[in-house]
């Protein structure tokens, strides 16, 4: 007989009749410790036994013992998410049939390994694998536009080594830090990290920086296929070029809605001639120093900087690691191109000449296919599209990466669409296109009405909300240092991680005041010059109800520039996707826009989005995911100073923390392997 337990303390009796031949039989329960209650002979009385319970120093165990024509009480707490077995121990026993199943929370579970499959009806299941990667991250000179500067390589190379996997494989990356002076973390952008949330890589909310020297094994699930990313997560190294991608393939036997030939994967960035550094200097003094705009776009780490003027020794035009970037495709045949952005400040316009593009995933979602001449993509975001190599093969053709959404003096990225047999370092013969006005929002609002789950792929987002949280974005002054706020209230990380500190029930390590749910929108202007002079720091977090539905709003507004504008600003959820439901102009009207704007029907799912200058974005997702997750803008700066918020949910069903992720803060003194 199979029990469903849904919570609260559950006391079972074992009771045995009376017939001249009773046995001990000791009993034991997986998954769980319990309290032994007490114990009795003959017959259990619910009513008057209990009374006689010991509920101030009980022992705890596993296993236990019900006398010869006695009762044994026990009581544990059904927390530990899975399906357990209570039997007696005595093997011939159980084995004619003395014992129960448990089943609780598995729901909060992630996809289980495909290991333990291969009996009854799973006799058909691929099997799935364990993909082990050994990096080395190190500082090295590298010349990607040209201008040799610092940058931060796996294993010498960025961008870092793509991981390729299927379904449900287990990803093992022993990561060794050789930085010398510097801490480092990586985080697995995308990858929701069901019951391994100290390996979310998020230095100060998951886990303590692997300091120099030290080598941190990260160990968890891909359990759904798409188009991924892993980049630095600590101070501004995602600059620097730590970052790769993730590509997770459907197991054997199951294809997408949709064909295509060959399979390619690109990463946009941009890139700085600063070090991290001082980069971080400027923005950290009172005397702010903003990083500006970026010398360079990168297209899978290569591009060009004019360094005319510049001393011979920081640049060298026939380095081949500057060379442009190629695409080699074959004429007639269909290419799946996985785009993925991790710029540090830009959002960008994507084209190849002459090609048109349809998207077919976002953010390892299927979407309803449309097709675009422009690829709009914002820092943290991917996509999948198809394009044909249907132009004159008789030539090569270019691919440009454009900065919009903000007026830049960053040059245009280049590369090669090179159409075999011709020579990959063939220049095409006509000038690059300029791309899209930087500041014509039209079809970048367009591409984001058009995004729509695919038909056969949708998962309805539930139609009512528990919980609305609106995020004012602003601009802010913090005791002459300037700062990015959510609702006026700036984020600093703790020195000891939340999820730590959560769990250990460290209330001292970060402030226990709730931050808030809105801001006071009747007389906020959000098209006027900031002020913001109640603006504050703290390090509170969002406890969320576990597996309630909220609602998030991030309402653009204007900034404290010199140019009285509003900013872009692409959002990243730690741990979760959410459903997209809505964008708009202006301020936010909680009473009508959700039923003007609302997509309850078939809207996309992603873990990135944008919020337009001047607008809102409205987004839900369900707290189902137990551990503790950021929610921050991708623009690597304004996290830096503060723009982002951190959500707990479900912490008191996580087992023990890996002791790998201490060793910083109050956990110095921890134990670690």
């Amino acid at each position: 007989m199979q029990f469903q337990l849904h919570g609260g303390y559950h006391s079972p009796k074992c009771q045995y009749n009376d017939d001249n031949n009773s046995e001990t039989h000791p009993w034991h329960l997986h998954g769980h410790d319990f309290w032994v209650m007490g114990y009795g002979q003959g017959k259990f009385d619910i009513n008057s036994d209990p009374k006689k319970y010991n509920l101030v120093d009980p022992i705890m165990k596993n296993t236990v013992s019900v006398q010869p024509y006695g009762w044994t009480a026990l009581r544990f707490v059904a927390d530990n998410p899975g399906v357990w077995a209570f039997h007696c121990h005595i093997e011939a026993h159980f084995y004619l049939g003395m014992g129960v199943v448990f089943e609780e929370g598995v729901e909060m579970l992630g996809r289980y390994p495909t290991s333990i499959t291969g009996c009854g009806d799973t006799k058909g299941y691929p099997e799935a694998r364990i993909r082990h990667f050994k990096w080395e991250v190190k500082y090295e000179y590298k010349s990607q536009d040209c201008y040799k500067k610092l940058a931060i390589t796996i294993n010498g190379k960025t961008p870092g080594p793509t991981i390729e996997a299927r379904v449900n494989d287990t990803v093992v990356v022993e990561l060794k830090n050789s930085l010398l002076t510097e801490n480092v973390v990586i985080h697995w952008h995308g990858i929701r990290q069901k019951g391994t949330p100290w390996f979310d890589g998020t230095a100060g909310v998951t886990q303590c920086p692997i300091v120099p020297g030290d080598t941190f094994v990260y160990k968890f699930v891909v359990d759904r296929p798409g188009t991924y990313l892993y980049h630095a997560h600590y101070g501004l190294q995602r600059e620097a070029g730590l970052n790769g991608m993730i590509r997770v393939s459907l197991p054997p036997g199951e294809s997408e809605p949709y064909t295509y030939d060959h399979d390619r994967s690109i990463i946009l960035t941009d890139w700085y001639h600063k070090s991290t550094y001082e980069l971080a200097t400027g923005l950290s003094s009172l005397d702010f120093d903003w990083v500006g705009e970026p010398q360079s776009l990168l297209i899978h780490g290569k591009g060009r900087f004019n360094c005319s003027g510049l001393k011979s020794d920081h640049y060298d035009a026939t380095n081949s690691e500057c060379s442009p970037y190629v695409i080699t495709v074959v004429s007639g045949k269909t290419y799946r191109l996985r785009i993925g952005s991790l710029t540090s400040l830009a959002a960008l316009s994507f084209e190849i000449e002459g090609h048109n593009m349809t998207v077919v995933e976002a953010d390892g979602h299927n979407v309803e296919p449309f097709v675009v001449k422009n690829l709009f993509i914002y820092s943290g975001e991917t996509y999948s599209v198809l394009i044909k190599a249907d132009q004159a093969p008789t030539r090569n053709y270019w691919a440009v990466s454009k900065v919009v959404s903000r007026k830049s003096t960053t040059p245009n990225g280049l590369a090669i669409f090179n159409y075999y047999p011709n020579h990959p370092r063939r220049s095409p013969p006509t000038v690059p296109p300029v791309g899209p006005a930087w500041d014509d929002v039209v079809p970048r609002l367009a591409q984001g009405e058009a995004m729509k789950a695919r038909q056969g792929y949708i998962l309805p987002p539930p139609q009512t909300w528990d919980r609305v949280i609106v995020m004012l974005n602003t601009q802010n002054k913090i005791n002459g240092y300037t700062r990015w706020s959510v609702n006026n209230v700036s984020y600093n990380l703790p020195h000891t991680p939340y999820l730590i500190a959560v769990k250990d029930r460290m209330n001292h390590v970060f402030d226990q005041t709730p931050p808030p749910d809105g801001y006071d929108s009747q007389n906020y202007d959000i098209f006027s010059k900031a002020e913001n002079t109640n603006a504050t720091a703290s390090s509170s977090i969002y406890k969320l109800q576990f597996n309630s539905t909220v609602d998030i709003i991030l309402q653009n507004a204007n900034t404290m520039n010199i140019d009285n504008n509003s900013e872009t600003h692409p959002w990243h959820l730690h741990g979760h996707d959410f459903w997209v439901l809505g964008y708009g102009k202006g301020k936010f009207d909680i009473n009508n826009d959700p039923k003007k704007y609302y997509n309850l029907v078939n809207p996309i799912m992603k873990n990135t989005v944008l919020v337009q200058p001047y607008g809102w974005t409205a987004l839900r997702f369900v707290a189902d995911n137990p551990g503790v997750w950021a929610f921050h803008c991708h623009i690597e700066a304004h996290f830096y100073l503060g723009m982002g918020v951190v959500f707990e949910e479900g912490m008191e069903m996580l087992g023990r923390y890996p002791t790998s992720i201490t060793g910083c803060g109050d956990t110095k003194g921890y134990r670690r392997p």
